[in-house]
């Protein structure tokens, strides 16, 4: 066997394993979007391409004649993966520039995939019995045998593809992101070119070159899938990288089963000199050696890991704790979730506050299925304890199936700081509440004190006013033009004392409710009525009282009667002569005092 024999073989294999890493990647990381869907759908085609040429090559190499329906299976599988492949790497490209906001026309899009899945369901249904018939399959070039319609889909999917490459390489957030995309525009040109030179056949080439040219182009792909699985571990690429249990255990598998292959191909190279069974027991033996210093440099990632998990914690806690100090619940909470989000790259955290008066921990009563829905989500949901009680609970949403290992570590390490940080922003949020209060009640005070110093300063000259003007009424000398001009100053000026009684009661604390006793409502209207009766008899008003008896409140004799005396005022004034006016008194609802009676006393 020739050097690109083995270099296809080893290329195959590693070509084989690497698409089933993916794909296992993505089934277990299960994130709702399209573009996983699609690139498991372009691994399982590649899967087929490089699984269907292993099996052809190894089928070669063990079979002087190899049989008919090995052949033929290694056909359908090989030219279904290379049929879907156009339409699935343009799909990819559409899906991702979608996420990352360039696509906007999705009908345009839909029109486009739509020709291009048509045209590759036409070529497998077309050219697939063809090629079961065909002996002469080459599967050196298994595009060769697809006919040039497949070489110019391929092409133009291939060219299209380089062209959203550049537009991602231009709008890359970062500079990984940004040589990982123009990396891929090479790939894709050079892609094309090989295309071009093995299909399409501009120019003639020998034997020789283009079977380095397919093996070389067949190899191709693996190259960005394995930089991408280095991105996924170092950058977080497509928000994977925070699933590193999951790319752990199935990166071992993978290297165990990629060893197990190199095992049984060393084992036929070394068959003339040694047997296959000694050879795989001398390479199986040889792991031994590396035992040691494997757990050396798994025991030092991990706790390199632990520190930087702790280390990151402690300082979104302090972070936390700060903005804790501020005593805004609502804003912590939110804060919360917004930095846990994007420390953690997680798709969603929600944090739940509990009544603390309901918060005691009790013995679980849940149905057998609820206490399994409860353990699915047992992951996702971290309980926020103080003693017995609990106080908060945070669900975080990761974009995959579910957390790693280490955030899950440094969640529950959080969650157990976040109480204190609650705690504070509590107190201090009641703290800053009365602290308001107090400045409102002290504000209060000083108007009231304000409005009594106002009231007993223009008392004094409204009342010397007041006798100057009584007098010169009682003076008949006093002209009948200056009596009515001076009768109506003087009843200004007794309306301004009124007011100026109203300022002074507001400023007096036992008008604000603060009674010891209790006050009987319909006494104190009926007595108020009865002292306004004469006015209104004056008046030609007939005054009606309705009181209902044993009516009481929590409030001084002297704020009922006020309150009573100031609305029978109002009625008076507002009534004309031969009117009616009822003052009733009911209970309502049982209101606090100022808005029962606003609604209690009515004037009709």
């Amino acid at each position: 066997m020739g050097s690109l024999v083995y270099i296809r073989l080893i290329g195959c294999t590693f070509g084989t394993l690497l698409q089933l890493f993916w794909m296992v990647v993505i089934l277990g990381y299960r994130r709702q979007r399209n573009f996983e869907r699609v690139f498991f759908f372009l691994c399982l085609a590649l899967f087929f391409f490089y699984g269907g040429s292993l099996l052809a090559l190894n089928s070669q190499i063990y079979y002087r004649q190899p049989p008919v329906a090995l052949n033929q299976f290694a056909i359908v599988i090989i030219s279904s993966g290379l049929c879907m492949l156009p339409a699935l790497l343009l799909h990819l490209h559409m899906e991702y520039a979608e996420t990352r906001g360039l696509l906007k026309n999705k009908r345009w899009k839909l029109a486009v995939l739509f020709l291009f899945y048509a045209a590759c369901l036409h070529l497998v249904i077309r050219r697939m019995p063809l090629l079961m018939q065909d002996p002469q399959f080459n599967f050196l070039v298994p595009g060769s045998s697809l006919g040039e319609g497949f070489a110019i889909t391929l092409a133009v999917a291939l060219a299209w593809c380089g062209g959203w490459e550049r537009r991602f390489a231009t709008s890359a957030p970062d500079k990984p992101q940004r040589y990982f995309h123009w990396a891929l525009l090479a790939f894709f040109v050079a892609s094309f070119l090989a295309v071009d030179g093995l299909h399409l056949r501009p120019f003639p080439m020998q034997a020789r070159t283009t079977e380095a040219l397919a093996t070389a182009f067949s190899m191709l792909p693996i190259l960005p899938f394995s930089v991408l699985i280095y991105l996924v571990f170092r950058h977080n690429f497509l928000q994977i990288g925070r699933q590193k249990n999951l790319l752990y255990a199935i990166s071992a598998t993978f290297l165990a089963l990629l060893y197990l292959s190199l095992v049984r191909r060393v084992g036929t190279w070394l068959e003339p000199l040694l047997p296959p069974e000694a050879s795989a027991s001398i390479l199986l033996f040889v792991l031994v050696i590396f035992i040691e210093p494997l757990q050396h440099a798994l025991g030092r990632r991990l706790q390199e890991t632990a520190h930087r998990e702790m280390d990151r914690v402690q300082r979104l806690t302090a972070e936390i704790q700060q903005e804790a100090r501020q005593g805004n619940l609502r804003g912590l909470v939110r804060f919360i979730e917004g930095r846990v989000k994007e420390v953690f790259e997680l798709a969603a955290v929600n944090l739940t506050l509990v009544d603390q008066s309901k918060a005691e921990l009790q013995p679980s009563s849940r149905t057998p299925e609820e206490r399994a829905a409860s353990a699915a989500l047992s992951d996702r949901v971290f309980i926020l304890r103080k003693g017995h009680q609990l106080m908060a609970a945070l669900q975080a949403e990761p974009h995959g199936a579910g957390l790693s290992g280490e955030t899950q570590a440094a969640l529950e390490f959080l969650c157990e700081q976040l109480p204190g940080a609650l705690d504070l922003c509590r107190l201090i949020e009641e703290k800053l509440q009365l602290e308001r209060e107090l400045a409102e009640r002290e504000r209060l005070a000083l108007v009231g004190q304000m409005a009594a110093s106002i009231s007993h300063n223009l008392k004094n000259p409204l009342g010397s006013m007041k006798t100057i003007l009584q007098v010169q009424l009682e003076n008949p000398e006093l002209p009948d033009s200056m009596r009515a001009e001076t009768k109506m100053v003087l009843e200004e000026v007794g309306r301004l004392s009124a007011k100026l009684n109203q300022l002074l009661q507001f400023s007096r604390p036992t008008l604000l409710g603060d009674a010891s006793e209790a006050c009987d409502v319909g006494e104190a209207v009926k007595e108020v009525s009865e002292v306004m009766r004469p006015e209104a008899e004056r008046k030609g008003i007939e005054l009606a009282v309705s009181a209902q008896c044993g009516l009481k409140v929590k409030a001084s004799r002297e704020a009922v009667s006020d309150i009573a005396s100031n609305l029978v005022v109002n009625g008076l004034e507002a009534a004309t002569a031969g009117g009616h006016l009822r003052v009733s008194a009911s209970l309502m609802g049982g209101k606090a005092l100022p808005n029962m009676f606003v609604n209690l006393i009515k004037i009709i």
